[in-house]
This record gives C-alpha cells, sequence and structure tokens, in this order.
C-alpha cells in the first residue's frame, strides 16, 4: 500500500522540491499550506499551482499571525533589503515552524499518515533557529512523545531533505526532477503585480542558487 505524507507547502521553491522529494520517495503527499495572513499573500496562489502538479490533495488553513507582533512579514514594518545580518532578522515570524509542524502533526495523524516533510535548510538561509537540525530532531522526539501513534508505537518521522544543500543544491535538484521552478515564489515584499523584489534576503538566495547551479532563472524580478 503506498504511504501517505503531509508536506508543509508554502508556495516556495524548496517546499516544491520538498513535495516532489516525497514523492520521488513513494510517498502520496498530503500537502498542507498555512495562510497566516502574510504580506507576501502571492505565496499561496503559487502553492495551489505547485499542488496540482505535485499532490493528492491540498489543504489550505487560515490561522492569522498578525495578532502577534514583531515580523516585517505579519506587520507593517520594512522588509530588508541588500544585506545579510549577523542577528536573527526581522523577517523571522515567532515559532512559525513550531506552529506549521504541530498543525501538519495533527492533521498526519487525523489522516493515519505517519511522514511529515518539511522544506527547512541550515546552510543557505537568513539565520532563523527553527531551520536547525537540532530543532527538528527534538520535534520529532516530541512529536513521538505526545502523540496516539507516537505511543502505541507508530514512529513519527519528520523528514527535511534539505536540511544539509546549498541553494545551488536544491535549483540543481529541481532541474533534475523536472521541476518548473517559475511556479514557485520567494519574494518577501513583491511587486503588485507579483514580480520578486529582487533586493530582500529570500530572493537574493533565490538568485545566488540559480547562479551556483548554472541554471537560467526563470523568476521574474522587479
Amino acid at each position: 500500500m503506498t504511504k501517505r505524507a503531509v508536506v508543509l507547502l508554502s508556495g516556495g521553491m524548496d517546499s516544491m522540491l520538498c513535495a516532489a522529494l516525497a514523492r520521488e520517495a513513494g510517498f502520496k503527499v498530503l500537502a498542507l499550506t498555512i495562510d497566516y495572513h502574510q504580506r507576501h499573500r502571492v505565496e499561496l496562489r503559487a502553492a495551489a499551482k505547485i499542488a496540482a502538479e505535485l499532490a493528492e490533495r491540498h489543504l489550505v488553513i487560515d490561522l492569522d499571525l498578525t495578532a502577534f507582533a514583531g515580523s516585517a512579514l505579519t506587520s507593517d514594518i520594512p522588509v530588508p533589503k541588500d544585506s545579510f545580518g549577523d542577528t536573527i532578522p526581522v523577517t523571522y515570524v515567532p515559532a512559525r515552524n513550531t506552529i506549521f509542524l504541530s498543525l501538519a502533526l495533527a492533521l498526519a495523524e487525523a489522516e493515519g499518515a505517519r511522514d511529515l516533510f518539511i522544506g527547512v535548510n541550515a546552510v543557505d538561509y537568513s539565520g532563523y533557529p527553527d531551520c536547525r537540525p537540532a530543532f527538528i530532531a527534538a520535534f520529532e522526539a516530541m512529536a513521538n512523545l505526545g502523540t496516539k501513534a507516537g505511543a502505541e508505537g507508530e514512529r513519527i518521522r519528520i523528514h527535511a531533505p534539505l536540511l544539509a544543500m546549498t541553494k545551488g543544491d536544491i535549483v540543481r535538484e529541481a532541474a533534475r526532477l523536472g521541476l518548473d521552478a517559475a511556479l514557485s515564489h520567494s519574494c518577501y515584499d513583491p511587486a503588485g503585480d507579483g514580480r520578486h523584489c529582487g533586493h530582500c534576503d529570500a530572493c537574493l538566495l533565490r538568485i545566488k542558487g540559480f547562479a551556483e547551479a548554472g541554471v537560467a532563472d526563470p523568476t521574474r524580478y522587479s
């Protein structure tokens, strides 16, 4: 019997590759997208397009994180441009991956799935603490302690296949799998017509990835 996996699908290239790798590994993909009222809402449309290509089913949950201030992605705070700082950037959303993985865990248990995929990356990223191997390992341990499935001996696994990849690696893997990178969206501060700004952390990393991979970048930049 084909196994099912819950894949957190933001609409970015990392999550698109994650869904494709889950499918390549033999899983049917149950894609979960969180509408957390992010300023870059164009990524929700990207997630729908990607799910139509890769997922068995796509679930979108509305969870308004603008109630928690402090992030440039959910509050009226300028998105930093053209630089990477030495501290955790203001685009960090408080406990976002903890919240998202918890929702994915609940969905997986309800659906009888025991595998969760998340496209976090600890090499080329913006310094978020919830993208590190120690966080993923700790969440997996918690998942097996705090669920009915785990208590009954059905091991829950958190897969983070992009964890040790560079952005160049990610672009190369996407090309190997024949993925259309143009379907994905990375920008934190897109133009009104949906074009990438080309200057935020996410855009700079995306540009770097295509350049390192030697793959033509299909992204529309402002």
